[in-house]
């Protein structure tokens, strides 16, 4: 009876370590493609962001020929106007409605000496030379009536174009020379873009530049005209100028958006833009050797949107991941697609 217990106690405890037989997970890998790390010349694409102007001669401005009150605008801002055409009306303000009939009494003053000088002549009481002094002062003193009156208040367009912007308001007095209205010719229209003003000391006109009048639409090429290095003080920006197509049909204060291409220098150590990573502003790579994917940080430097020069991290011939490194982790197995 106890060896028929035993036995059967034995195929018992053979059944239960059979059953709990543990089986090895095996490790993760992740499906990649690789290229080498090689060197060779680089050029870099830059964005640009700027405005359409008209240039230095497609430009108008309308000044008050005399302190005065604004009356009217005849055409707002942005309103398409002709040569000649009203834009806006003044009229005399007080200090130049004070010198005007200042000025008109100087000058009827003046006209009755000049008529006195001339009968007392006639007596044989004055000289010529008394004549021509009361002659000179009466023309002298309607000289300043012309000059206060005779100048239109009517501000007229010189040029076809657009109004850009207008100053004032009506009712709003303007001192004489202020700047009332801005005028944009229609003539041949020019882009204007700021650029780092180290970038704008690489650039030679001619370059191109690709631009773009907003988002969908086709672009098309353009050469540097102009390239100002002066630093506005607002933007911190040099100034490129490139001339526009008549054909663009571009509006001055359109904005725009370009594309610069700058040539590569000497050759350096380069891999695709694809390969890139970035983690928190560190850009790095996955680096694969004997089949296991590492990650590495990088310092970059220019690009050209399809390949990126690398100046410190990496070393020519080393294989990269540029398809399947967003779902690597550091040290995880990969084999290729």
């Amino acid at each position: 009876m106890k060896m028929i217990l035993s036995a059967a106690l034995a195929l018992v405890l053979l059944s239960g370590c059979s059953g709990a037989t543990n089986y090895a997970t095996p490790a993760p890998e992740a499906l990649v493609s690789l290229a080498a790390a090689s060197t060779q010349t680089v050029g870099e694409t830059i964005r640009l962001y700027g405005t359409a102007d008209s240039g230095p001669g497609g430009r108008a401005s309308l000044t008050a020929p005399i302190e005065a009150r604004m009356v009217s605008i005849e055409a707002p801002v942005g309103s398409a106007v002709a040569p000649g055409q009203a834009i806006v009306r003044l009229a005399p303000g007080p200090t130049a409605t004070s010198d005007i009939a200042r000025a008109r009494s100087d000058a009827r003053v003046a006209s009755a000496a000049y008529a006195r000088a001339l009968r007392m002549r006639g007596d044989g009481l004055v000289s010529d030379a008394d004549v021509e002094t009361a002659h000179a002062a009466l023309a002298s003193a309607n000289a300043t009536v012309s000059g206060l009156t005779g100048r239109s208040l009517i501000l007229r367009a010189p040029i076809a174009g657009h109004v850009q912007a207008i100053a004032n308001v009506a009712g709003d007095l303007v001192a004489a020379g202020a700047t009332i209205v801005s005028i944009s010719g229609n003539g041949a229209a020019r882009a204007h873009f700021g650029v780092d003003p180290m970038t704008a000391s690489t650039l030679k006109p001619g370059a191109s530049i690709h631009i773009s009048r907003g988002a969908g639409r086709e672009m098309f090429a353009v050469r540097v005209s102009t390239v100002d290095p002066v630093v506005d003080a607002q933007t911190r920006l040099a100034s490129v100028y490139a001339d526009l197509p008549a054909a663009a049909q571009m509006r001055p204060g359109e904005p725009l958006s370009g594309e610069l291409s700058l040539r590569g220098g000497a050759p350096s150590l380069v891999i695709p833009y694809a390969a890139l990573l970035d983690d928190a502003g560190q850009p790095y790579v996955y680096v694969v050797a004997k089949g296991v994917a590492n990650r590495r940080d990088i310092t970059t430097g220019p690009t050209d949107g399809t390949l990126v020069s690398v100046t410190h991290g990496l070393a020519a011939g080393e294989n990269v991941v540029v398809a399947g490194g967003t779902a690597l982790n550091d040290g995880m197995k990969v084999r290729l697609k």
